[in-house]
């Protein structure tokens, strides 16, 4: 029996997500014995870039975030990547999703470029939180508490920079995921 079990976590994504950001985490979660469900704006497959460059895998979607109710699921997982984050961002369901986590306390991570996601739904303010470097400015105009670290934790919200945090990122998702809700994640 994994840490996880019995938890349901939603994985929001779309064309363009760094590869290794969705499929690391997320069989680190099923090995917890997770239920994980890929969400994303339609129906279908998904592909991922590595490096920004190559178009790679597919990835089976499970539901539309049309579809998709967050209060079904424990936490979220939001994988970077250039075009993924900047997909989402200009998505109002997309946000909304996002903004539910927040105001249910339940835990969300975001690594890499994802962050940005975070931006535009309006729940960085006063929070710490990491990134890949080049976003730290939109980031800290947005109000948060950038710092350059592996993997950082506040209220519920785990943050990593890059692919090379992963091992990092994903020990933080499971622990997070595990406690479940936290009384200081908010909107």
């Amino acid at each position: 029996m994994g840490l996880l079990t019995h938890r349901i976590i939603a994985v929001l994504a779309v064309d363009g997500f760094e590869e290794s950001e969705l499929t690391v985490p997320v069989q680190r979660l099923k090995e917890e014995n997770a239920t994980v469900h890929i969400i994303s704006a339609e129906m279908g497959k998904i592909q991922p870039m590595k490096g920004d460059k190559d178009w790679t895998i597919e990835v089976d979607v499970d539901k539309t975030i049309a579809d998709a109710d967050a209060s079904t699921y424990h936490g979220l997982l939001l994988p970077g990547g250039v075009l993924n984050p900047d997909t989402l961002r200009k998505n109002e369901d997309a946000l909304t999703f996002v903004k539910a986590f927040f105001e249910a306390g339940k835990p969300v991570a975001a690594i890499c470029h994802a962050p940005q996601i975070l931006i535009s739904a309006e729940v960085v303010k006063g929070r710490k939180l990491t990134s890949i470097p080049h976003i730290s400015i939109d980031l800290k105009n947005a109000g948060a508490n950038w710092v350059d670290e592996e993997v950082v934790v506040d209220q519920g919200l785990v943050t990593s920079r890059s692919p090379k945090d992963l091992p990092a990122f994903c020990d933080k998702i499971v622990e997070e995921f595990a406690e479940g809700v936290h009384s200081g994640q908010h909107a």
